[in-house]
């Protein structure tokens, strides 16, 4: 029977191994570590809370994945490159070990692919929902983050990837939808974090976020940010074959979850961006632009007229 209080044999049997230079093999109360030199760091966190932002039975191993990419997505949107992270695990005492392990398991897959590690963290029992906190650490040249300030008038509204997977993926999860081959509810319990993309496009965009909230309330944040305007192209936002199925337009310009790049771009640079969306074997389409006026996103309809929406987007308060 080992000597080790349940915690912290919890740790050393799933999150130990997961550990990398710097988190002193999780003995020790926080991490030692020096980022790359002549860089600067770029920290983001997140969280996700079961019944909330995964459905309760969602496979632990694509929730551990889930976690780590919905943050990776937060550096690709300011063109980082990914250093290591520290998490938080918050579950019912009667968790099984199963769960922890699947858990562990999803978090080591991604570490090889996107080449982090665990820094350190820590464990709790609660009396609710599993709740999962992620603090993202990256690295930029100095002065090179992708902002979301920045957006200009006459630049073009550009997004990667496909919109409205996401959204559509949670009704699919939940067997509200159609979803026969599982392709919707996969890109909603695992995005893709473009990475590759965000680092490709700094020094060409003039700013950008990723799509977490909704296309058409996250396009308001860039707006907000540059004291511009913006009209998106509903007939140019670019759906998969699935969400043409579906035909929930407004579900998918609003929904969120896509975790897909919006970048705002100068005319002069659309061929960079083109280039730079290719090396890093990313779709990007042009779905509109800013111009000189109130902060505000209108939403064209193919035939001319503006799209009305109760809400632009996810909100958890309000």
């Amino acid at each position: 029977m080992s000597d080790l209080p349940a915690e912290f044999a919890l740790i050393a049997r799933h999150f130990r191994p997961l550990a990398g230079p710097g988190a002193l093999e999780l003995g020790d109360d926080a991490a030692v570590f020096a980022p790359p030199a002549g860089r600067e760091l770029v920290v983001a966190a997140d969280a996700m809370v079961a019944g909330v932002h995964f459905l309760p039975d969602d496979p632990p191993d694509l929730v551990g994945r889930k976690l780590l990419r919905t943050n990776l997505s937060d550096l690709a949107a300011m063109a980082a490159v990914p250093l290591g992270y520290l998490m938080t695990v918050s579950a019912p005492r009667a968790t099984p070990d199963a769960w922890f392990a699947g858990f562990a398991a999803g978090l080591a897959a991604d570490q090889a692919e996107f080449g982090v590690s665990l820094l350190g963290g820590d464990t709790t029992s609660t009396p609710g929902p599993v709740s999962l906190s992620l603090t993202i650490l990256g690295h930029v040249a100095p002065n090179a983050a992708l902002r979301r300030a920045g957006a200009r008038e006459g630049d073009g509204l550009w997004v990667s990837g496909c919109i409205g997977d996401g959204a559509l993926g949670l009704l699919a999860a939940r067997g509200e939808i159609a979803d026969t081959d599982g392709y919707l509810a996969g890109r909603y319990r695992l995005p893709r974090p473009r990475l590759a993309l965000g680092q490709a496009v700094a020094g060409i965009a003039h700013a950008g976020l990723d799509v977490s909230d909704g296309l058409v309330q996250d396009t308001g944040h860039l707006c907000r940010a540059g004291g511009v305007g913006a009209v998106i192209e509903a007939a140019s936002v670019p759906l998969s074959a699935a969400a043409r199925r579906a035909d929930r337009l407004a579900l998918c310009l609003t929904g969120g979850d896509d975790y897909e790049l919006l970048l705002a771009v100068p005319p002069g640079r659309t061929a960079a961006l083109l280039a730079a969306a290719a090396r890093a074997g990313v779709p990007v389409s042009r779905i509109g632009g800013f111009h000189a006026g109130p902060p505000r996103v209108i939403v064209r309809a193919a035939d001319g007229t503006d799209m009305p929406f109760a809400a632009g987007g996810w909100s958890h308060f309000g």
